[in-house]
């Protein structure tokens, strides 16, 4: 079996290789890194229905060959790249969602699309425990004051204006409860948290399993010292935390979110903060700036005002063992392919209401 494994600027090829030497050891396995193109743009109603890809669908093309295994990050792959290989037995996206792929072109073709769910909750989780402590610890104002010149080093007792909290004995309300939100439940409850849960896929037994409690929105909102939210973005959840969710949230109370920016209104949190309603707000990811207007390139974005926010450039996922875990996990499906067992992380299932994978060797 050949293997194509291609890399791109955000996860090169070199971060996958060590998942693959098991496999390249009995199969045909290559690697190669598109490089950005930054001018290609999606013309085709398959080239139209892919977002968030790095390279050309022409790029993908000359490397993958008559490969019959794709794997790849965010390379952008349409029908074109499926009509170009007929070979092709087996798509793996490592990433969490296959965004960069024609999925129902795939489909179309009884092509399987493996997906890597949870390949970057250890990632995430630790960012998220991390901006709730430098938060909670008054960190980024402290630091902002140094480097305005504030004094340092004066003497024992300088700390006195810069009290914060222990997490330990408060409360933590995490909206969404799936490998991320149960990582961070486990930390929390660790450290000495209250951890209180809503998510309303999950049944209440399976959180009151894992330390924590099941209750609605608006009881957690009134009731948690600390906000996370690891939902995905949906149509329904489009602004979940709008005005009148932090108008619930308790005085004092602090907003994390590493999840998606779709899910917080960004006007609503700015008056919040500014009105000192919310103690402060630690965000992986805020709304894509409008590059079309010249005056935000380079602008500061405007919660940065507040000395008691933290925004970070979408650093969640960004490990190096984030990256190879993708690529352990579609390892590991290319040999359940191998040995002819069921795909675990199927993007389109519809796939097997056809022929089965086996017969398309």
């Amino acid at each position: 079996m050949k293997i194509a494994v291609v890399g791109d600027s955000y996860c090169p090829a070199s971060a996958l290789a060590p998942a693959f030497e098991a496999l390249a050891r009995s199969h045909e396995v290559t690697f190669a890194d598109l490089k950005d193109e930054p001018d290609w743009v999606p013309r085709s109603p398959s080239e139209k229905r892919i977002r968030e890809y790095l390279g050309s669908p022409r790029q993908v093309i000359e490397l993958l060959g008559h490969a019959d295994v794709l794997v790849m990050q965010a390379a952008p792959v349409t029908d074109a790249v499926f009509d170009a290989d007929p070979h092709l037995k087996l798509l793996c996206v490592a990433r969490g969602g296959p965004v960069n792929v024609d999925v129902a072109a795939a489909t179309e073709r009884h092509i399987p699309v493996i997906i890597t769910p949870g390949k970057n909750a250890q990632a995430v989780t630790e960012l998220t425990i991390a901006l709730m402590i430098v938060l909670a610890r008054r960190v980024p104002e402290n630091i902002r004051f140094l480097e305005g010149g504030g004094d340092l080093g004066r003497d024992n007792y300088e700390g006195a204006r810069w009290f914060g909290h222990d997490l330990e004995g408060h409360t933590l309300g995490i909206v969404g409860f799936g490998q991320i939100g149960r990582k961070v439940a486990r930390v929390a409850l660790a450290l000495g948290m209250r951890v209180v849960v809503h998510d309303p896929f999950v049944d209440a037994a399976v959180v009151g399993a894992a330390g924590a409690e099941a209750t609605d929105l608006d009881a957690l909102l009134a009731r948690s010292d600390y906000v996370t939210l690891h939902a995905r973005a949906s149509a329904d959840n489009r602004g979940m935390i709008g005005r009148e969710q932090l108008a619930r949230m308790k005085e004092g109370a602090i907003l994390i979110n590493t999840a998606r920016d779709a899910l917080v209104d960004e006007d609503a949190l700015y008056d919040a903060l500014r009105a000192g309603h919310l103690a402060g707000a630690g965000l992986d990811l805020v709304r894509p700036a409008d590059l079309t207007v010249p005056a935000r390139l380079g602008s500061r974005h405007r919660l940065l005002e507040f000395p008691n926010v933290v925004i970070v450039s979408h650093i969640g996922g960004s490990t190096w063992e984030t990256l190879l875990h993708g690529g352990e996990m579609a390892a590991a499906e290319i040999e359940r392919l191998v040995a002819g067992e069921p795909l675990r992380n199927l993007a389109n299932p519809a796939v097997l209401a056809g022929a089965e994978v086996a017969a398309r060797g």
